[in-house]
């Protein structure tokens, strides 16, 4: 029987796949494995393909080749009624017949094909800093993700230290009452355990929200049910990012920002459109060509017909070649297009005038912000190292007079707590925002440690 167990316990052990990352290991693993991201950049593909049909039509845009294979009849010499010597078929004398023609059309407007192409590749240009962008906001959904999980671990560690230290100050308290403390009354240990409520609601959505983010990373690193993440952070502390200038960030967001590369890419692209309306309001040109070859070995009156190019009612050899040009009659049609891309591009040249101002506007909005957590921040840090000196002094209070007042050590304990949620919440919320930070520069996460090396 232990035989039989053991290889399917092996089996479940390998299939199970623990990953550990670290915040921009988890981000690079989640862009990708990401399945809706994968999607995103597969909408890149019509582009490339649509530039890849103007390249394919820049050489004989026509070329059509037919060959037909079969049976002929031969031809004999008879004389009609008006006594002349004409070529009828002879169904006796059956022989193989081949016979093949192509046609072939060669554009001339090169200029046309040259434009077209620029306009398709900044239209591709567009669509992949479209992708960019997308990338950049799952990379701030992925630290937040991130962030959250070492959030609900910290909050997990808290509430339940909490709900330790609370038992043991009811020990305490109970204590106290059976030695007939007169500082401890019966009516400290029920407001004591009437509290309790606030431990358990904080030890029950610090599960749920840790079992919440663990969902979300499942999805997003495509895992299967039996794989599970953790990650290499043990505690959530402070970003450790360089944090740079404002005009750092604003000099940076003006090269790299995706927004401002598509509108980029969108003016290029509209331009060409209009070149290339413009100029299919004139004539198209164009070299066009034709070749027949048709050859029956059937035999004629005397004989089977050997000579490959011998031409008579059944074989034959032709070719032309010719110079052509083609106009739209109905102008107004192409005036139309024409027209419609123009203000098209006159639209995209003013919003142009503001992208820049609107996107630096945006960073600076969300730099003051990232300030303003970190400031909040220290502040946080300064008020905790108090509370936690306070809780000391009055632990070791506490425990050189176990008589003492039970009351002020855990008032302390409890201010100490809530000082710490507060700070964790803090950390995580500046994590958070300075990841958003980071996207409003126009920057990935990689990109960022690449421009801003960690000290």
């Amino acid at each position: 029987m232990l035989f039989r167990i053991l290889p399917l316990l092996l089996v479940v052990f390998v299939s199970a796949t623990e990953f550990r990352y670290d915040c921009a290991g988890f981000v690079e693993k989640g862009l990708s494995r990401d399945p809706m991201l994968a999607e995103t950049r597969f909408s890149t593909q019509a582009k490339k393909d649509k530039i890849s049909a103007i390249k394919a039509s820049a050489v004989l845009s026509k070329f059509e080749a037919s060959m037909l294979v079969g049976p002929a009849p031969g031809l004999k010499e008879t004389v009609d009624v008006w006594g002349d010597t004409v070529d009828t078929w002879d169904f006796t004398k059956m022989g193989p017949f081949f016979g093949t023609e192509i046609k072939a059309v060669q554009p001339l407007n090169y200029g046309q094909y040259v434009v077209g192409k620029k306009a398709a590749e900044a239209d591709l240009r567009q669509q992949e800093m479209n992708v960019v962008g997308e990338e950049h906001s799952k990379s701030v959904e992925l630290q937040t993700y991130y962030y959250n999980y070492l959030l609900a671990l910290e909050m997990i560690r808290l509430a339940s230290d909490a709900e330790k230290q609370l038992n043991n100050a009811s020990d305490k308290i109970e204590d106290a009452l059976d030695n007939d403390d007169q500082k401890v009354s019966q009516m400290d240990l029920l407001e004591l355990k009437a509290g309790r409520h606030s431990v358990d609601e904080g030890v029950i959505d610090a599960k749920n929200g840790l079992l919440r983010v663990k969902l979300a990373i499942q999805f997003v690193l495509n895992l299967d049910s039996s794989d599970s993440f953790l990650p290499l952070d043990t505690v959530l502390a402070e970003r450790d990012e360089y944090f740079p200038s404002l005009e750092e960030a604003k000099q940076t967001a003006i090269v790299h920002h995706p927004d401002l590369k598509r509108l980029s890419a969108g003016l290029s692209a509209r331009q060409y459109q209009v070149e290339l309306a413009e100029a299919k309001l004139g004539p198209q040109f164009f070299l066009m060509g034709e070749f027949t070859y048709v050859k029956s070995w059937a035999g004629n009156r005397q004989a089977i017909q050997k000579d490959a190019f011998a031409q008579d009612a059944v074989n034959k050899i032709s070719g032309t070649v010719g110079f052509g040009m083609k106009y739209n009659l109905n102008f107004w049609n192409s005036w139309e297009a024409y027209s419609s891309a123009r203000t098209e591009l006159r639209s995209l040249k003013l919003k142009n005038q503001y992208a820049q101002n609107g996107t630096l506007l945006k960073l600076e909005d969300q730099y003051v912000q990232v300030t303003g957590m970190k400031d909040k921040l220290e502040s946080l840090r300064s008020s905790l190292r108090a509370s936690e000196a306070i809780l000391k002094g009055a632990a070791i209070q506490y425990d050189l007079d176990p008589s003492s007042n039970t009351k002020s050590l855990v008032s302390a304990y409890k201010q100490n707590l809530e000082l710490k949620k507060d700070y964790y919440y803090a950390v995580c919320k500046y994590n958070i925002a300075f990841a958003e930070l980071i996207n409003k520069m126009g920057l990935s996460l990689s990109e960022y440690h690449q421009i801003f090396p960690r000290k």
